[in-house]
């Protein structure tokens, strides 16, 4: 027998636990002027307990984003600047020889925060980039033989520049899937950038308070998986993942020849999970296909690798998305 679900019901009841959005947006925009994609998707990974990954050229507040994010949640902030010779003990933490009581005690490093931002995160070789994806994955650290469990909530915000190819190394595609969303920045628009000049040269910037507490967003994540997601909701989300490995089968032959790898289950969960958060986000107790469509580019643009033939015609994994979503029928 199916169980009736009653939608009035969990809406007024995430109508009432998303009230804080508003807040907490309040509190961004008095420091982050436009940016509104890039704020909202923070909100995305808050609350979907996902990690981000934000590419963009210097210069664009990434850094700050975070930074006012954790002042406006009563969390702590950590940031780890990645450089080439960074080392992993230098992330979580390493054992240090106490001399006076002849015993090794640990001393625990950045990775101890409820907002991590990893910066340049490319720009760090892959043993450093693998210390920080425990943490990522499992939510925990280990230092010598014990392991820490990490505070709840744990953002890891990695930050990488697109323009220098010079001292980088690419992540690993199985490293970048660890992220929920690939967030891709702009320029500001010119009234935007008129107004982040003026408050820069007058130096006056607005204090960010605390609004919401610790508790509070994890109360927050727990209601998000109360928003109602219909059956056809999940299998259009189902057949846009699948379109991404069997084009064929969806009427999307010509992409066959570009695509090296489709998105993998992570890709239909954090999805599913996004379209959650966005609904939430816009105060709705329910998941429409616009949701979806929503948040579809951020979580899916580096899970679809491209074979060297879609690079040679200057294809990107956007436009195959874009074909996609633009093939398969919306519910």
């Amino acid at each position: 027998m199916e169980e009736t679900i009653d939608i009035r019901a969990i809406n007024e009841k995430i109508e009432k636990e998303s009230a804080f959005i508003d807040l907490l947006t309040m509190e961004i925009n008095k420091i982050i002027v436009g940016q509104k994609h890039m704020v909202e998707r923070l909100l995305i990974g808050l609350l979907g307990k996902g990690h981000i990954l934000l590419e963009g050229v210097p210069g664009l507040a990434k850094t700050l984003a975070i930074n006012t994010l954790s002042k406006a949640v009563q969390g702590s902030f950590s940031r780890i600047q990645f450089t080439p010779d960074l080392l992993p003990a230098d992330v979580v933490g390493t054992l240090i020889y106490n001399m006076k009581e002849n015993d090794f005690s640990i001393k625990k490093g950045p990775i101890f925060a409820n907002f991590v931002l990893a910066d340049e995160i490319n720009r760090a070789p892959a043993k450093v980039q693998s210390a920080l994806l425990e943490a990522m994955q499992e939510k925990q650290v280990t230092i010598g033989d014990e392991t820490f469990i990490l505070d709840k909530p744990f953002l890891v915000m990695a930050t990488q520049n697109p323009v220098e190819q010079e001292g980088t190394y690419p992540l690993p595609e199985a490293q970048v899937d660890r992220f929920m969303l690939k967030v891709v920045i702009d320029y500001p628009k010119m009234d935007e950038e008129q107004l982040i000049m003026r408050a820069n040269l007058k130096g006056n910037f607005e204090k960010v308070n605390s609004v919401i507490t610790v508790d509070q967003i994890i109360k927050a994540q727990e209601a998000v998986k109360d928003v109602y997601m219909d059956e056809k909701i999940e299998k259009y989300i189902l057949d846009i993942i699948f379109a991404t490995r069997y084009p064929e089968k969806y009427n999307l032959e010509d992409l066959k020849p570009l695509i090296s790898f489709g998105a993998s289950p992570r890709g239909s969960i954090n999805l599913a999970t996004a379209a959650k958060c966005y609904a939430f986000i816009k105060r709705r107790g329910y998941v429409i296909p616009e949701d979806v469509r929503a948040v579809v580019h951020d979580v899916l643009r580096h899970r679809i690798g491209i074979t060297y033939e879609a690079e040679a015609e200057n294809i990107t994994s956007e436009e195959i998305i874009n074909k996609i979503v633009n093939e398969i029928e919306v519910p």
